[in-house]
């Protein structure tokens, strides 16, 4: 009676078990033994992966053979012997399918395993000869094939553009990624011409081991040529579509080139009325001959306002107050004034300017009242432009009549009152990879100007002016970057005409010969200062980074040469030259000179800081 009630208790205990805790726990009453956590279960020791092979492949093995990859997982895999001896069967003929996407087609390799633990693998390759690219042909289908043959300049000298525009050419290794990015740039290439539906129709690499060389043939069906349309502009709201539609720079029948709408996007980005901008269109085959270009905007505040501080050497401390309006008095006009308030220097500019029109030009007031305080003289001077202005990406251009008005005052009360009226034509050419922080290419400044000089201290008459500027950026080596600078002027006239003080020359400080005082490499007379008929001035500046650590502070030194003076007779450039160090700072660079002035025999400190806010 006993026994039969103990078991009735236990079916009993069994069964509630069974609905509270679930069939498995249940099952766990029945096993006195505890259940072993698979975490502490014995695990297989690590792989010790050994790949002999030159350095580029073996990088690829490492990466993507399977015993690599098992290699990286770490512990917690369980393998067996049969499962070891697979990926170790299975390694070579792994290994030669990698290689051969390297071009290695008939490659020696031994996989080798070690008896016990842990588990060593050596892989040993032998690559064995590499093929070569024999021939590229490039076959092309559609629109673009007529044109080709009708000789159209524009197909022709793409045709050309497309046959280099891979990495493979006759003679390269064959390598799969290369073969890859060439038909993608290929076919890239296509699109960006104006081509944007432009598909890959067929490509091969027949490979041909015994010549050790590759067969590579492409075929890309063209699709129509995109021409433009009609504009469709969204998010005006103050300024007037026919400025849009004047960036354009073309107009119905263009074709859609990647280039022609870059350039688009950049003059409006340019202009300084819009925060963002977008020019894109859709590539529906139907609508080819007329394609819509959708132009998306957003403006800019109608009125802005900054305040700056800074120091130079030159000028001693400042600060600045810069006021933009985008739409002055409701019209298509942008004014923009700048006050500038320093130790030696104080100045006004005042720059009213058109939106832009056809041709990209705006038609510009210029106004500017400036007066600078040397050594031996203080100028005021007065200006007032009335001209035209164009920029593109690559080139500005400035048009402009000038009347100009300066004061000389000398420490002796002495005051020298000059007027000249002229006509001038500035040109800026930039080829450089950064505007802001430029390492590759160069800039070119160029000045000319012809009018009318008259001055209580000289006769008056006819005048020429010429003005040039150079820099040269170009890196040099693995962390070296030159720089170089020459600029020249001349005031071309009568030797009794005296022409305003601003148009003459002075030399001496930053961005000139350091080494020196702020304009003071100038002809002197009775020992004042006074500007120069020619100019020549010269720089030559080597920097590197100080650290890898640091790579936006960079080291430099420098030897800068030159003078202002009054003829080219008897000419001796000012020698300085010195160390320096520079920030590349998000806002251009910073720079900190000790240079030493040889004319003067003494070291003299050069700092520019600017700070905006």
């Amino acid at each position: 009676m006993t026994a039969g009630l103990a078991a009735w208790r236990l079916l009993a205990t069994l069964m509630l078990a069974l609905l509270l805790g679930g069939g498995l726990a249940g099952c766990a009453l029945l096993d006195p033994k505890p259940t072993t956590d698979a975490a502490d279960a014995p695990r297989p020791p690590p792989l010790h992966l050994e790949v002999q092979a030159a350095a580029p492949l073996k990088a690829l093995l490492e990466q993507h053979l399977d015993l690599a990859r098992l290699a990286q997982v770490g512990d917690d895999e369980s393998l067996d012997d049969a499962e070891w001896a697979r990926l170790v069967a299975a390694a070579p003929a792994q290994a030669r399918e990698l290689l051969q996407t390297e071009g290695y087609f008939e490659p020696q390799v031994r996989v080798e395993r070690s008896a016990g633990r842990p588990v060593r693998v050596r892989v040993t390759v032998e690559p064995g000869p590499r093929v070569r690219v024999g021939s590229l042909r490039l076959q092309t289908e559609g629109p673009f094939d007529k044109r080709l043959a009708a000789e159209d300049k524009d197909a022709v000298a793409l045709r050309h553009a497309l046959e280099d525009a891979g990495p493979l050419a006759a003679g390269a290794p064959f390598r799969n990624a290369d073969w890859r990015d060439t038909k993608l740039r290929v076919l890239t290439r296509l699109r960006g011409a104006g081509y944007a539906a432009a598909t890959l129709a067929d490509s091969s690499a027949a490979i041909d081991t015994n010549a050790r060389s590759a067969a590579l043939s492409i075929a890309v069906d063209s699709g129509p040529l995109f021409l433009a349309g009609p504009l469709r502009i969204d998010g005006l709201q103050a300024h007037d579509e026919e400025t849009v539609r004047h960036l354009a720079g073309f107009g119905p029948g263009a074709p859609l080139t990647e280039t022609r709408l870059l350039d688009y996007q950049d003059r409006l980005q340019k202009s300084g009325l819009f925060e963002a901008v977008s020019v894109t269109f859709d590539p529906e085959v139907e609508s080819a001959t007329a394609t819509t270009v959708a132009v998306r905007l957003r403006e800019l505040p109608l009125q802005q306002a900054t305040a700056g501080i800074g120091y130079s050497a030159n000028t001693g401390p400042r600060t600045s107050l810069e006021h933009t309006h985008r739409r002055l008095f409701g019209r298509a006009v942008t004014a923009h004034n700048k006050l500038e308030w320093g130790r030696d220097a104080q100045s006004w500019n005042g720059d009213f300017t058109t939106h832009p029109g056809e041709g990209f030009y705006r038609n510009l007031l210029g106004v500017q009242v400036e007066r600078i305080k040397g050594d031996t003289d203080t100028v005021l001077s007065q200006r007032l432009r009335l001209g035209r202005t164009t920029d593109t990406p690559r080139l500005e251009r400035l048009y402009f009549g000038e009347l100009l008005r300066s004061r000389q005052s000398l420490e002796d009360g002495t005051i020298i009152d000059a007027r000249a009226y002229s006509g001038n034509a500035h040109f800026v050419l930039r080829r450089l990879d950064s505007v802001l922080l430029p390492t590759r290419g160069y800039s070119l400044s160029l000045q000319l100007g012809a009018g009318h000089a008259q001055s209580d201290a000289g006769a008056s008459g006819p005048f020429g002016r010429v003005y040039g500027r150079l820099t040269a950026y170009r890196p040099i080596g693995a962390n070296w970057y030159g720089t170089a600078r020459v600029e020249v002027g001349e005031v071309i006239k009568r030797a009794s005409v005296r022409v305003p003080d601003q148009l003459g020359f002075r030399a001496g400080g930053d961005e000139s010969v350091r080494g020196y005082g702020w304009r003071e490499l100038a002809p002197r007379r009775d020992g004042r200062i006074f500007s120069g008929n020619v100019l020549l001035t010269g720089s030559v500046e080597l920097a590197r980074p100080i650290s890898e650590k640091l790579p936006a502070v960079w080291g430099a030194v420098f030897v800068d040469a030159g003078r202002a003076a009054d003829e080219w007779k008897g000419f001796k450039p000012a020698l300085g030259y010195g160390v320096g160090v520079r920030w590349r700072s998000p806002i251009g660079p910073l720079k900190i000179d000790l240079a030493w002035g040889e004319e003067v025999r003494k070291a003299r400190l050069h700092l520019t800081v600017g700070v905006t806010f």
